[in-house]
């Protein structure tokens, strides 16, 4: 679920907040109506009222959380609600959930207040100004993405907590007024307002009305954690029971009355596009409708998916390949590496002065990483069902962007955004594939529905879903670093192609005192897009090998060595600590195994991970043991949280040890699980997660448990066999175990 939000430029942010025109000034006087009133008419019905745009009360005293997030399997859906209703004292048996519709009442502007703003604290008198700016930053964006690890940490810090506490303080003012007695002398307690001293109480319910007229606080006071009755406990989650019995809809299980279906064949060279087909195979066949021509694919529309892929597998187009026809993935590796070698690039990190630390050095240490293009693999194909008619577009599809996706089906159509309607279903996996820049199947149906004139499901195979993707990019990373007589490095280079999001993801946490961490940006005709932990996934398996080429260089344990440089990150150091002590390093392993250690620091938490490993008599890596601590500040819900993390290491091992898409001829080589394999449950390892809760802001769980895999594992295959990967996937090199000096992850 790897999206990472760009900044707004200057302008979008002056026009965002109206300072461009005056808008900031003049207020919600020219806003039309209310958020709140537009919310409410959206989702409100009879006697139930909308206190803040995410908390609804209804009178039988239900609370309906609506969060501006989609759940692909990350738990938000119940983690968000447990932050409102904590703040809130609502009784959890009494809370409900639903997914916050595609509207612009409902942009996010919890998650623009914490990628914007953070934790800077907003002094008093500009927190009306504050709010309003990030209202309409977030209205302005269109935003209500899922990705980044952004849900909890910022939706649920900035966004429910506030919402939940504002809520609060309207009903206990709500019951105050009704009472005539100070507020201070009202408490909220499982869905019920109480006055002990004249022993009155009412429920949430029977005050909604009242408190739905006042105006919700600014800053409304949170709760400390030592008071915390929700928050720390594992309810069980919302999406579960609709999964298990079947009823949960996913985007592939749409159905619309006279819906047709549409197969889709794409260009095989990115950016080559179609030349000529000749229609009359498949229109000749029985239940097909139609041929659509786009300008880089050819769909066949018919009144059922098989009859449309068959028919489309009937056809012999022709598509031009751009001039890319002899790229390969080497060509593109090797052409990396002479841009590295040939241009000095952009500045990343500059600290001390490196080129002179290692021109002086009588110890200096090279390597050249490489990882490939990989592909998303969602276990659900891409997808959507669009029906375009009488000006208005309606859309049924998995997307981790509700509002996102309906802007940019108005613009793709022409209509204005409250003519776009979008069904956010569930997703078979999104991991950054389903996200706002990387909505091509939707742009697809929308155009073929919109040459049809009848509602289309457009369903791309398995293959289109391998070769058609918007791949983690391939890159190249060299490095040099000087070592002092000790065997620490007192100097760090690093060149690497493409400043991918997060931009800290090449920095790293040790204390190297001379620091030049360059990148030079290039593209190349792949098309790529965010994947989980974005680039932390390829950085992180970069320094943190080089990182144990270096403690093996001074003949150090490479635990040992990461400690001696992370004593001035404390964080950092327990949490490296607790995976190593967890894991049992330093103790004995039976023969043939060995043990590998990393950790990194991604989306706002820091995971450590160890991995035990064996190889097979055909010389395959087999991941034994994975032990794992993380430090996220504060757990949610902890068994969405182990899981989390769990899911983020499967999917990271999975990388590490098969996914590989080789460009040949300009076009993806692979095109289903065949040759694009996954980790098996059979091959899965014994997982353990350990959290830290250090008490810092809140960091993200999602993704930070995949960066750290790749490198623990090549470690310990270091460690095992003397063999050094550095070129990813390992089911590319052929291994047979030796006693290396740290076979036995010191022993």
């Amino acid at each position: 679920m790897a999206i990472e939000l760009k900044k707004p430029t200057r302008r979008q942010l002056l026009v965002a907040g109206g300072v461009a025109g005056g808008g900031l000034l003049l207020g919600f006087a020219f806003a039309g109506p209310s958020r709140l009133t537009s919310a409410a008419r959206a989702v409100a019905t009879g006697d139930e009222r909308l206190l803040t745009t995410w908390i609804k009360l209804s009178p039988d005293n239900t609370v309906t959380i609506y969060v501006p997030h989609s759940d692909m399997g990350q738990g938000i859906h119940t983690a968000l609600p447990m932050m409102a209703a904590e703040e809130m004292e609502a009784d959890w048996q009494l809370v409900r959930m639903e997914q916050a519709p595609a509207a612009r009442a409902f942009a996010n502007d919890g998650l623009a207040r914490g990628y914007l703003a953070g934790d800077i604290a907003i002094p008093s008198a500009l927190l009306g100004v504050t709010d309003f700016s990030m209202l309409k930053i977030a209205e302005f964006m269109n935003l209500q993405l899922t990705g980044g690890s952004t849900a909890v940490r910022f939706t649920g810090h900035y966004g429910m907590r506030v919402a939940g506490a504002a809520a609060k303080e309207m009903l206990t003012r709500a019951a105050a007024r009704r009472w005539g007695v100070p507020q201070a002398e009202v408490v909220a307690e499982l869905s019920h307002v109480h006055h002990r001293a004249s022993g009155r109480s009412a429920s949430f319910g029977e005050l909604a009305a009242e408190a739905a007229e006042l105006s919700p606080p600014r800053a409304p006071k949170l709760k400390a954690r030592a008071d915390y009755r929700i928050v720390g406990t594992a309810p069980a989650r919302f999406d579960i029971p609709a999964k298990v019995d079947g009823s949960a809809q996913y985007g592939i299980d749409a159905r619309v009355p006279g819906m047709l279906y549409a197969a889709i064949l794409h260009a095989p060279v990115f950016g080559g596009r179609l030349e000529s087909v000749d229609a009359a195979p498949a229109l000749a066949r029985r239940g097909v409708r139609q041929v659509v021509e786009l300008p880089h694919a050819v769909a066949v529309v018919a009144d059922s998916y098989w009859r449309a892929k068959q028919a489309l597998a009937a056809l012999e187009p022709r598509f031009s390949d751009a001039g890319l026809g002899a790229v390969t993935s080497e060509t593109i590796f090797v052409e990396q590496e002479k841009i590295l070698a040939a241009e000095k690039g952009d500045k990343d990190v500059e600290t001390g002065d490196a080129p002179r630390a290692l021109a002086a050095a009588t110890r200096v240490l090279e390597a050249t990483y490489r990882v490939p293009y990989l592909a998303h693999a969602c276990m659900e194909p891409m997808n959507c069902t669009a029906r375009v008619e009488n000006g208005k577009a309606e859309i049924w599809t998995g997307t981790q962007d509700g509002l996102g996706t309906a802007a940019r089906v108005a613009k793709l159509a022409g209509l204005g955004l409250d003519d776009v309607t979008v069904h956010p279903l569930y997703m078979g996996g999104g991991f950054g594939r389903r996200g706002t820049g990387s909505l091509d199947y939707v742009d697809e149906a929308v155009l073929i529905a919109m040459q049809v004139g009848a509602p289309v499901k457009l369903v791309w195979s398995r293959e289109d879903d391998i070769r058609q993707d918007k791949y983690r990019p391939a890159i190249v990373s060299t490095f040099r670093a000087a070592l002092d007589d000790k065997g620490l490095p007192v100097a760090w280079d690093n060149r690497y192609i493409g400043r991918n999001e997060p931009a800290e993801a090449a920095h790293i946490p040790y204390a190297v005192p001379h620091q030049s961490i360059r990148v030079v940006d290039r593209t190349f005709h792949v098309p790529f897009g965010p994947w989980r932990s974005v680039a932390h996934t390829q950085h992180t398996f970069f320094t943190e090998s080089f990182t144990d080429e270096l403690a093996h260089e001074a003949g150090q344990d490479p635990f040992a060595y990461r400690r001696a440089l992370l004593q001035h990150q404390p964080r950092h150091l327990a949490v490296l600590e607790r995976a190593a002590e967890m894991a049992g390093w330093g103790r004995p392993l039976p023969a043939g195994r060995a043990r590998g250690i990393a950790i990194q620091q991604s989306f706002g938490s820091i995971a450590a991970e160890v991995a035990e490993i064996s190889i097979d008599a055909e010389g395959r890596v087999r991941v034994h043991r994975v032990t794992a601590a993380v430090d996220c500040g504060e757990v949610i819900h902890p068994d969405t949280a182990r899981q989390q993390v769990e899911s983020a290491i499967i999917y990271g091992l999975t990388a590490a040890l098969y996914g590989e898409i080789a460009i040949e001829g300009g076009a993806v080589a692979q095109s289903n699980f065949t040759d694009y394999e996954m980790l098996t449950l059979a091959e899965t390892p014994a997982i353990e997660v350990h959290f830290i809760e250090s008490g810092a802001a809140l960091g993200g769980l999602g993704e930070p448990g995949t960066p750290p895999i790749a490198a623990a594992v090549a470690n310990a295959v270091f460690a095992l066999t003397d063999t050094r990967i550095r070129q990813l996937p390992l089911k590319n090199h052929k291994l047979s175990p030796a006693a290396g000096q740290f076979a036995q992850a010191a022993d």
